[in-house]
């Protein structure tokens, strides 16, 4: 993760494809239990929101290309 942050307290975490895959909060917040973990799906949007605290997080680069046929 590019940008360490603590869970509910920002409302944007860039993450990067190296970090997935993705849930909330992520390992480096500092609140790791602000609210029960949650696996989010980022690799084709490019964006997700967390379902519990609203964090935004944003996959640098954008979505990920699929592989032919996958």
């Amino acid at each position: 993760m590019t940008r360490p942050g603590k869970c509910c307290d920002q409302n944007y975490t860039e993450i990067e494809a190296k970090d997935l895959p993705l849930c909330c909060p992520t390992p480096g917040m500092s609140r790791w239990d602000g609210h029960p973990r949650v696996f989010l799906k980022i690799e084709e949007t490019g964006e997700v929101r967390c379902p519990y605290c609203g964090t935004l997080y944003v996959l640098k680069g954008g979505p990920l290309k699929q592989a032919g046929g996958h």
